[in-house]
């Protein structure tokens, strides 16, 4: 079952962020697996990451291949975990 995630990351800037993605595309393998959309989007206090994934496995999958990664980078702050929510339907238009 698709799902969609919400995560909050407090004092983290597009730069960290940037970096962070950089390192990730570097990873072995496809660490993206499973990740239909992603949008980063920068607040007055840090950034907020919304992905739509196939499933709330591979959303796991991936996190558990990206914390080393950004706990390396000193990203390690986060508003507690993200919310998680079942996707009733998703289109994509044109397509």
């Amino acid at each position: 079952m698709a799902i969609f995630m919400r995560a909050v990351l407090p004092d983290v800037t597009t730069e960290q962020y940037e970096a962070l993605n950089e390192d990730l595309r570097d990873q072995p393998g496809d660490i993206f697996a499973g990740c239909l959309a992603h949008v980063c989007v920068p607040t007055d206090t840090g950034l907020e990451i919304y992905d739509l994934w196939e499933s709330e496995e591979a959303m796991n999958k991936f996190a558990t291949s990206m914390m080393p990664v950004a706990e390396r980078r000193g990203m390690t702050a986060v508003s507690g975990r993200p919310q998680v929510m079942p996707v009733h339907r998703y289109w994509f238009p044109g397509q």
